[in-house]
């Protein structure tokens, strides 16, 4: 599948912060988070990995995972101290170190999406687990999409259709174990034209299968190892530390006052 490439994420930052500090942005957040805390609250480990487009937009609050890092494409005001600035094609993370990877809106806007993903995949620990959010091309927000032009935020995004991203996810041997969305509404940027189309909304989320403007898709990964990607130069890669278990009341101590 070829895609028609938008530009640079680096030029769309301004104008992709812009778009989510609007009403609609600001409500289509509001509705991925709440579709996270029917998933994150159920993925454990101890490092967790957002890959987003903007890095004031942590969406990993419901999750129980203590480590957690936001890597993001440029440096921004007021970042977390744990943030990473790279590329989302080229993480400088080390190969099956994460518990659990989660893109937010990363292979909507990346240059090369299936190189996102393959690098999401190679950085995912065996047995963790891949949270995709991206937008829906079977929804209302896909229909609007195709009527549109495709010059400005969010439309000149990909749109990465269901059936393809399950083909990439089997590709890289990930298992898709659960699906959501939501966001029924008509994408109009009025708020009392989203409120006026509360039928269409109505309508839709009747509708069988996923056709909510959002989509998250939820993998895991289920073999020992991926073989890591050929490259051109060495990059320094990021090593996580181990975090080992607390002492508890059946230590040593305890096995030798039971003696």
């Amino acid at each position: 599948m070829n895609f028609q490439q938008p530009p640079q994420t680096r030029q769309l930052l301004p104008a992709i912060r812009e778009w989510f500090d609007t009403p609609i942005g600001q409500e289509l957040l509001d509705i991925e988070r709440k579709l996270l805390e029917q998933v994150l609250p159920t993925l454990f480990g101890y490092h967790l990995l957002q890959i987003g487009v903007d890095s004031r937009q942590p969406m990993f609050g419901s999750s129980p995972v203590p480590h957690r890092i936001l890597l993001g494409p440029s440096l921004e005001l007021g970042m977390d101290k744990r943030s990473i600035i790279a590329r989302s094609d080229e993480l400088p993370v080390q190969s099956d170190a994460i518990d659990l990877v989660l893109l937010h809106h990363a292979l909507d806007f990346a240059e090369n999406p299936h190189q996102t993903l393959r690098e999401a995949a190679r950085v995912l620990r065996p047995g963790g687990y891949l949270v995709s959010v991206s937008f829906n091309p079977a929804s209302l927000w896909g229909i609007y999409r195709r009527l549109t032009r495709r010059r400005q935020v969010p439309w000149l995004g990909h749109f990465i259709r269901h059936g393809r991203l399950q083909d990439w996810l089997s590709l890289l041997e990930l298992t898709e174990v659960r699906s959501l969305s939501g966001c029924y509404g008509p994408p109009f940027e009025s708020t009392r034209s989203r409120e006026r189309g509360a039928w269409l909304r109505a309508l839709v989320q009747r509708a069988p299968g996923q056709a909510g403007g959002v989509l998250v898709i939820v993998a895991r990964k289920d073999i020992p190892g991926v073989t890591p990607l050929g490259q051109r130069w060495r990059r320094r890669l990021i090593s996580l530390p181990v975090i080992e278990p607390k002492p508890t009341a059946r230590g040593p101590a305890h096995r030798h006052n039971s003696k």
